[in-house]
């Protein structure tokens, strides 16, 4: 085949590819990258560590019972508990219990043989329209064998008769003087009726349970769930706060009581336990009792 002389050449030169400049890696980027993985995974830890924690600070963790821990979650958690208890020398500690806890040995129940003594214990005693915790009679009789200043509560329903549970508290609970008063456990929102009723509802069991025992219930919740849902409508009343929130290191000044933890190991018990703080000295906790 003969070529064509005229045609040009569609060849060419390309110029000469240029270097790439290589950052140099110094000590201080290095250490500055080493200190953002360090941070990520602290927080990581955080958030994994205390996420019941969480849950409850958002007011709405309603299941006590507790996943076993791994070596590295009890090592942050006894930390923890370790820096509360510091923080709050001159207060009073106590637990509360249900059959979450299984069957408690109060034999081998030692308070002062914990790293902080504790002196009262509140006992779930119903929950409900019918139901009475499994270990509630055995409990009570087991804390005051160990002299406790003991407390019972109930475990409130919100689609369920107000006026019945009360009733089922009643039935159940027979209170005498130097025990704590009775308290109303709310931790959950109604899924049949309005937040109006729900208050309507928690004011008919605490005027009834009132009325019967002469003296003003407690109020036990999550931070966030009362102060979104019941404040404005129950402002009077003393608090039992349930904060695991690893930012909150002392017990606020409205809170009575303050449930800090729901990780400790108490000897007797086999499982994890909450662990309260009472906001004051335990002469005034013994003021607090029925008289």
């Amino acid at each position: 085949m003969n070529r064509n002389p005229e045609r040009k050449s569609n060849t060419y030169s390309r110029p000469a590819a240029r270097r790439k400049k290589t950052k140099k890696i110094t000590p201080g980027i290095i250490l500055k990258y080493s200190f953002l993985v360090l941070l990520v995974a602290f927080l990581t830890a955080m958030v994994y560590q205390y996420r019941n924690g969480l849950l409850y600070y958002l007011g709405f963790k309603t299941n006590k019972r507790v996943e076993a821990l791994t070596k590295e979650e009890r090592k942050l958690a006894d930390l923890r508990i370790y820096e509360i208890v510091s923080r709050h020398k001159d207060k009073v500690f106590g637990i509360d219990v249900s059959h979450y806890q299984g069957r408690i040995s109060w034999a081998d129940f030692n308070a002062e043989e914990n790293e902080f003594p504790l002196h009262f214990v509140f006992i779930r005693a119903t929950a409900g329209t019918d139901m009475t915790d499994a270990e509630y009679f055995r409990n009570w009789k087991g804390a005051a064998s160990k002299g406790f200043i003991k407390g019972a509560y109930h475990y409130y329903r919100p689609d369920e008769n107000s006026i019945r549970q009360a009733e089922n508290f009643i039935k159940n609970v027979k209170l005498k003087k130097g025990d704590l008063p009775p308290v109303l456990d709310i931790e959950k929102l109604p899924t049949r009726q309005s937040t109006d009723s729900l208050v309507s509802g928690l004011k008919r069991w605490l005027y009834k349970v009132e009325r019967h025992y002469g003296v003003t219930p407690i109020i036990y919740s999550g931070e966030s769930f009362y102060t979104d849902f019941l404040k404005k409508e129950f402002a009077g009343y003393n608090l039992w706060i349930a904060n695991y929130s690893f930012f909150e290191e002392e017990i606020r000044k409205e809170w009575l009581f303050w449930q800090f933890t729901d990780k400790a190991r108490i000897k007797g018990i086999n499982s994890n336990v909450d662990v309260n703080i009472y906001n004051g000295s335990y002469e005034k906790l013994k003021r607090l009792t029925l008289k």
